[in-house]
Formats: structure tokens, C-alpha cells, sequence
């Protein structure tokens, strides 16, 4: 897709997660790992790609981003556990409608 956006989760070093926005989810990756990303990121190296989802508007990629951050750790692991048996976008379509 050319206007592809997506919705990303990291998981740090210290096993933390980290959310986030990209047109080019590998691009970023190799940002956050080159200590060049997020300010959270670089001092939380190296950082490893958990889940990615891909939505048709920046609008709707960055919705999902929020809604992902609201969610406690618990159900964040969760859902990206139910990500593993289906796409990570259908894990994540029951929070975003």
C-alpha cells in the first residue's frame, strides 16, 4: 500500500513497551536501535518489533496508538498474545470500534 500508516509496539531492554507511529515500521525500527528515536527509546536499547498494524489513514494509525497506550500492561500483553494466534489488527479491532 503507497499511504500505508501504521501502529507499532516495541518491547526495550528492560522489557518495557513502547508505542508508536511510522509510514515505514522497519525504517523506524532501525532509527530507534541506531539510539537516533525516541527519547524513551534510546536509553532502553536495543529495542526488538512485537506487533505492527496497518491502518489506510495517519488519523486512524495514531487512534489505535492512543488507545494502545490507555491500556494497562496486563491487557496490553494480552492482546498482543491474542496477536500471535491472528493478525495483530484483528486483536486490535474489538478496542477500536
Amino acid at each position: 500500500m503507497a499511504d500505508a500508516h501504521y501502529m507499532y509496539v516495541l518491547e526495550c531492554a528492560d522489557g518495557s513497551l513502547y508505542t508508536g507511529y511510522a509510514v515505514d515500521v522497519q525504517a523506524r525500527l532501525a532509527v530507534h536501535n541506531a539510539g537516533k528515536g525516541a527519547k524513551y527509546t534510546r536509553a532502553r536499547l536495543p529495542v526488538t518489533l512485537l506487533a505492527y498494524a496497518q491502518f489506510e489513514t495517519k488519523h486512524d494509525a495514531m487512534h489505535a496508538e492512543y488507545v494502545f497506550k490507555q491500556l494497562t500492561r496486563n491487557e496490553k500483553d494480552t492482546l498482543l498474545a491474542a496477536a500471535s494466534h491472528t493478525s495483530f489488527e484483528e486483536a486490535l479491532a474489538s478496542l477500536l470500534s
